[in-house]
Protein backbone atom coordinates (compact mmCIF):
# COMPACT_ATOMS: atom_id res chain seq x y z
CA UNK A 1 0.00 0.00 0.00
CA UNK A 2 1.39 3.40 -0.98
CA UNK A 3 2.07 5.71 1.97
CA UNK A 4 0.82 9.33 1.89
CA UNK A 5 4.42 10.53 1.54
CA UNK A 6 5.10 8.24 -1.44
CA UNK A 7 1.79 9.12 -3.05
CA UNK A 8 2.32 12.89 -2.99
CA UNK A 9 5.98 12.57 -4.03
CA UNK A 10 4.99 10.59 -7.10
CA UNK A 11 2.33 13.16 -8.02
CA UNK A 12 4.76 16.06 -7.75
CA UNK A 13 7.35 14.35 -9.95
CA UNK A 14 4.63 13.51 -12.46
CA UNK A 15 3.57 17.11 -13.03
CA UNK A 16 6.73 19.12 -12.41
CA UNK A 17 8.20 18.54 -15.87
CA UNK A 18 5.10 20.04 -17.52
CA UNK A 19 4.81 23.28 -15.59
CA UNK A 20 6.65 26.50 -14.87
CA UNK A 21 9.22 26.69 -12.09
CA UNK A 22 7.21 29.17 -10.03
CA UNK A 23 4.07 27.03 -10.10
CA UNK A 24 6.19 23.97 -9.42
CA UNK A 25 7.68 25.54 -6.32
CA UNK A 26 4.21 26.46 -5.07
CA UNK A 27 3.10 22.87 -5.50
CA UNK A 28 6.21 21.57 -3.74
CA UNK A 29 5.55 23.90 -0.80
CA UNK A 30 2.01 22.64 -0.36
CA UNK A 31 3.07 19.05 -0.94
CA UNK A 32 5.73 19.45 1.76
CA UNK A 33 2.95 20.42 4.15
CA UNK A 34 1.03 17.29 3.16
CA UNK A 35 4.10 15.12 3.70
CA UNK A 36 4.68 16.60 7.13
CA UNK A 37 1.07 15.88 7.98
CA UNK A 38 1.63 12.19 7.24
CA UNK A 39 3.85 11.88 10.35
CA UNK A 40 1.47 13.81 12.65
CA UNK A 41 -1.88 12.80 14.18
CA UNK A 42 -4.36 12.93 11.31
CA UNK A 43 -7.25 11.24 9.57
CA UNK A 44 -7.14 10.61 5.84
CA UNK A 45 -10.06 9.85 3.54
CA UNK A 46 -10.52 9.14 -0.17
CA UNK A 47 -13.80 9.77 -2.01
CA UNK A 48 -14.13 6.60 -4.08
CA UNK A 49 -17.84 6.55 -4.97
CA UNK A 50 -20.51 8.70 -6.53
CA UNK A 51 -23.42 9.78 -4.33
CA UNK A 52 -25.36 6.67 -5.42
CA UNK A 53 -22.58 4.13 -4.73
CA UNK A 54 -20.98 3.75 -8.15
CA UNK A 55 -17.16 3.70 -8.18
CA UNK A 56 -15.55 6.89 -9.47
CA UNK A 57 -13.74 6.63 -12.81
CA UNK A 58 -10.67 8.62 -11.79
CA UNK A 59 -8.06 8.90 -9.06
CA UNK A 60 -10.08 9.80 -5.95
CA UNK A 61 -10.13 13.14 -4.20
CA UNK A 62 -8.20 12.80 -0.93
CA UNK A 63 -8.78 14.75 2.27
CA UNK A 64 -6.56 14.92 5.35
CA UNK A 65 -7.69 16.38 8.68
CA UNK A 66 -4.97 17.26 11.19
CA UNK A 67 -4.34 19.62 14.15
CA UNK A 68 -3.98 23.29 13.24
CA UNK A 69 -3.25 26.49 15.12
CA UNK A 70 -6.63 27.38 16.60
CA UNK A 71 -8.59 25.00 14.42
CA UNK A 72 -8.70 21.90 12.25
CA UNK A 73 -6.44 21.77 9.22
CA UNK A 74 -8.16 20.44 6.10
CA UNK A 75 -5.96 19.46 3.17
CA UNK A 76 -7.31 18.41 -0.21
CA UNK A 77 -5.57 16.86 -3.21
CA UNK A 78 -6.77 15.25 -6.38
CA UNK A 79 -7.60 15.61 -10.06
CA UNK A 80 -8.34 19.05 -11.48
CA UNK A 81 -11.15 18.81 -14.03
CA UNK A 82 -11.41 22.53 -14.90
CA UNK A 83 -15.13 22.03 -15.45
CA UNK A 84 -17.03 24.24 -14.86
CA UNK A 85 -14.76 27.24 -15.37
CA UNK A 86 -13.59 29.25 -12.36
CA UNK A 87 -16.22 31.12 -10.31
CA UNK A 88 -16.34 34.87 -11.12
CA UNK A 89 -14.91 35.86 -7.75
CA UNK A 90 -11.42 36.52 -6.37
CA UNK A 91 -9.41 33.63 -4.90
CA UNK A 92 -9.21 33.62 -1.13
CA UNK A 93 -12.73 35.02 -0.72
CA UNK A 94 -16.12 33.52 0.06
CA UNK A 95 -18.31 32.85 -2.96
CA UNK A 96 -22.06 32.19 -2.55
CA UNK A 97 -23.39 29.27 -4.56
CA UNK A 98 -19.96 27.66 -4.80
CA UNK A 99 -21.64 24.25 -4.96
CA UNK A 100 -22.47 25.03 -8.60
CA UNK A 101 -18.76 24.86 -9.50
CA UNK A 102 -15.90 22.38 -9.09
CA UNK A 103 -15.69 21.92 -5.34
CA UNK A 104 -14.79 19.63 -2.43
CA UNK A 105 -17.03 19.74 0.63
CA UNK A 106 -16.88 18.43 4.20
CA UNK A 107 -19.75 18.44 6.70
CA UNK A 108 -19.27 18.13 10.49
CA UNK A 109 -22.42 17.16 12.37
CA UNK A 110 -23.76 16.89 15.91
CA UNK A 111 -26.37 14.22 15.18
CA UNK A 112 -28.23 14.81 18.46
CA UNK A 113 -29.18 18.38 17.45
CA UNK A 114 -28.77 18.43 13.64
CA UNK A 115 -26.35 21.32 14.02
CA UNK A 116 -23.59 21.13 11.44
CA UNK A 117 -20.77 22.95 9.71
CA UNK A 118 -20.45 22.86 5.92
CA UNK A 119 -17.07 23.67 4.33
CA UNK A 120 -16.67 24.12 0.57
CA UNK A 121 -13.28 24.49 -1.13
CA UNK A 122 -12.68 25.24 -4.81
CA UNK A 123 -9.42 24.52 -6.67
CA UNK A 124 -9.51 28.10 -8.00
CA UNK A 125 -9.18 29.43 -4.43
CA UNK A 126 -12.74 30.43 -3.52
CA UNK A 127 -14.43 29.00 -0.44
CA UNK A 128 -17.77 28.93 1.34
CA UNK A 129 -18.63 28.29 5.00
CA UNK A 130 -22.18 27.62 6.19
CA UNK A 131 -23.44 27.01 9.74
CA UNK A 132 -26.70 25.06 9.75
CA UNK A 133 -29.22 24.19 12.45
CA UNK A 134 -31.71 21.69 11.08
CA UNK A 135 -31.48 19.96 7.71
CA UNK A 136 -30.46 22.52 5.09
CA UNK A 137 -31.25 25.45 7.41
CA UNK A 138 -28.26 27.80 7.20
CA UNK A 139 -28.22 30.66 9.69
CA UNK A 140 -24.71 31.97 8.93
CA UNK A 141 -22.92 32.01 5.56
CA UNK A 142 -19.73 33.33 3.97
CA UNK A 143 -17.59 33.39 7.10
CA UNK A 144 -13.91 34.23 6.49
CA UNK A 145 -11.45 31.40 5.98
CA UNK A 146 -7.71 31.03 5.55
CA UNK A 147 -7.47 28.90 2.39
CA UNK A 148 -4.80 28.50 -0.28
CA UNK A 149 -4.83 26.31 -3.38
CA UNK A 150 -2.48 25.50 -6.23
CA UNK A 151 -3.33 24.01 -9.62
CA UNK A 152 -0.57 22.11 -11.43
CA UNK A 153 -1.59 20.65 -14.75
CA UNK A 154 -4.42 18.20 -14.11
CA UNK A 155 -3.88 18.11 -10.34
CA UNK A 156 -4.60 20.49 -7.48
CA UNK A 157 -3.86 20.75 -3.78
CA UNK A 158 -5.39 23.02 -1.17
CA UNK A 159 -5.20 23.74 2.53
CA UNK A 160 -7.69 25.45 4.84
CA UNK A 161 -7.70 26.18 8.56
CA UNK A 162 -11.19 25.67 10.02
CA UNK A 163 -11.50 27.71 13.25
CA UNK A 164 -12.88 25.84 16.24
CA UNK A 165 -15.55 28.53 16.63
CA UNK A 166 -17.16 27.34 13.39
CA UNK A 167 -17.77 23.79 14.69
CA UNK A 168 -21.00 22.97 16.52
CA UNK A 169 -20.56 21.46 19.98
CA UNK A 170 -20.22 17.68 20.21
CA UNK A 171 -19.35 16.83 16.60
CA UNK A 172 -19.88 13.09 16.20
CA UNK A 173 -20.56 12.52 12.47
CA UNK A 174 -18.96 13.57 9.18
CA UNK A 175 -19.34 13.21 5.44
CA UNK A 176 -17.38 14.64 2.53
CA UNK A 177 -18.21 15.21 -1.11
CA UNK A 178 -16.73 16.27 -4.45
CA UNK A 179 -18.48 17.82 -7.44
CA UNK A 180 -17.29 18.54 -10.98
CA UNK A 181 -18.53 18.63 -14.56
CA UNK A 182 -21.24 20.54 -16.42
CA UNK A 183 -24.64 19.65 -17.81
CA UNK A 184 -25.18 15.93 -18.28
CA UNK A 185 -21.58 15.33 -17.18
CA UNK A 186 -22.19 16.89 -13.76
CA UNK A 187 -20.80 14.37 -11.24
CA UNK A 188 -21.57 14.17 -7.52
CA UNK A 189 -19.30 12.04 -5.35
CA UNK A 190 -19.59 11.05 -1.69
CA UNK A 191 -17.28 9.61 0.93
CA UNK A 192 -20.28 7.83 2.47
CA UNK A 193 -22.76 7.35 -0.39
CA UNK A 194 -26.38 6.23 -0.28
CA UNK A 195 -26.58 2.43 -0.71
CA UNK A 196 -28.05 1.43 -4.05
CA UNK A 197 -30.87 -0.55 -2.46
CA UNK A 198 -32.06 2.61 -0.67
CA UNK A 199 -32.24 4.86 -3.75
CA UNK A 200 -35.73 5.59 -5.06
CA UNK A 201 -36.50 5.89 -8.75
CA UNK A 202 -35.78 9.43 -9.96
CA UNK A 203 -33.92 10.38 -6.78
CA UNK A 204 -31.42 13.24 -7.12
CA UNK A 205 -28.20 13.82 -5.15
CA UNK A 206 -28.71 15.53 -1.81
CA UNK A 207 -25.69 16.15 0.40
CA UNK A 208 -27.89 16.96 3.39
CA UNK A 209 -28.98 13.37 3.99
CA UNK A 210 -27.59 13.39 7.50
CA UNK A 211 -28.60 9.81 8.20
CA UNK A 212 -25.78 8.60 5.96
CA UNK A 213 -23.04 10.48 7.78
CA UNK A 214 -20.68 8.22 9.72
CA UNK A 215 -18.91 8.39 13.07
CA UNK A 216 -16.22 11.03 13.44
CA UNK A 217 -14.51 12.27 16.61
CA UNK A 218 -12.26 15.32 16.74
CA UNK A 219 -10.54 13.69 19.74
CA UNK A 220 -9.21 11.02 17.37
CA UNK A 221 -7.12 13.80 15.82
CA UNK A 222 -6.55 16.18 18.72
CA UNK A 223 -6.09 13.60 21.51
CA UNK A 224 -8.50 11.96 23.92
CA UNK A 225 -8.01 14.68 26.56
CA UNK A 226 -8.80 17.52 24.16
CA UNK A 227 -11.90 19.59 24.88
CA UNK A 228 -13.58 21.49 22.05
CA UNK A 229 -13.60 25.26 22.75
CA UNK A 230 -16.99 26.90 23.18
CA UNK A 231 -18.27 29.12 20.39
CA UNK A 232 -20.52 32.18 20.54
CA UNK A 233 -21.67 31.42 16.99
CA UNK A 234 -23.67 28.43 18.25
CA UNK A 235 -25.18 30.00 21.36
CA UNK A 236 -28.96 29.73 21.45
CA UNK A 237 -29.03 26.73 19.10
CA UNK A 238 -30.45 23.38 20.29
Amino acid sequence: MTSPAEYYSQRVLGVFDNMGIARGLQLITLTHILLCCASLPHMEFAIRHTWDSNPVDHDPIRIIFSPGQGGLKMQVSGPFFNDPAAPPGPPGHAFPGLWDYEVVESFFLDSTTENYLEVELCPHGQHLILLLSGVGQAFVQQLPLVFTSTIAGDRWVGEALLPWSYFPPNVNKMNSYAIHGSGEKRTYEALYPIPKEEIAEGQKPNFHRLEYFQNFRLQSIMGEGWVQPESDLWKGKP
